[in-house]
C-alpha cells in the first residue's frame, strides 16, 4: 500500500496536537521510497531515518557476528547522544527556514 495516499494510515498524534512534525513524521513514506530505491525522495520525507539506517545496519552486523566491542564514545553517552540528535532534528525540521528541505 502506498502511504502517500490520504486516508490509509492514521495521522501523527504529535502533529495533530501541536501542528509540528515529530522526529518520526515521514518515516513510513521514507521506508516506502527506500524499498522502491528512491533515496532522494526518502531523504525528502525523513532525512534522519535515511541517515540512521546505515548506522543501524553496521550495529546489527556487529551484533550478529559477535564483534560487539565498544570503540569511540563511552557506553553511557549513547542514549544521551541519541536524545540530543532527536531533539535537534525535531527543532531543525520545524524551522520555517528549512521547511522546504527538511519537512515531511
Amino acid at each position: 500500500m502506498d502511504p502517500t495516499r490520504p486516508g490509509r494510515f492514521p495521522s501523527c498524534p504529535f502533529r495533530s496536537l501541536t501542528g509540528f512534525d515529530c522526529p518520526g513524521c515521514g518515516s513510513l513514506r521514507a521506508l516506502h521510497e527506500l524499498i522502491h530505491a528512491h533515496v532522494a525522495a526518502a531523504a525528502d520525507y525523513n532525512l534522519l531515518l535515511v541517515a540512521f539506517l546505515p548506522y543501524a545496519a553496521v550495529v546489527w552486523l556487529r551484533a550478529v557476528t559477535g564483534r560487539t566491542g565498544r570503540r569511540g564514545i563511552p557506553r553511557w553517552w549513547g542514549p544521551r547522544l541519541a536524545l540530543i540528535v532527536v531533539v535537534l532534528w525535531t527543532v531543525l525540521r520545524n524551522l520555517p527556514v528549512f521547511g522546504g528541505v527538511l519537512a515531511a
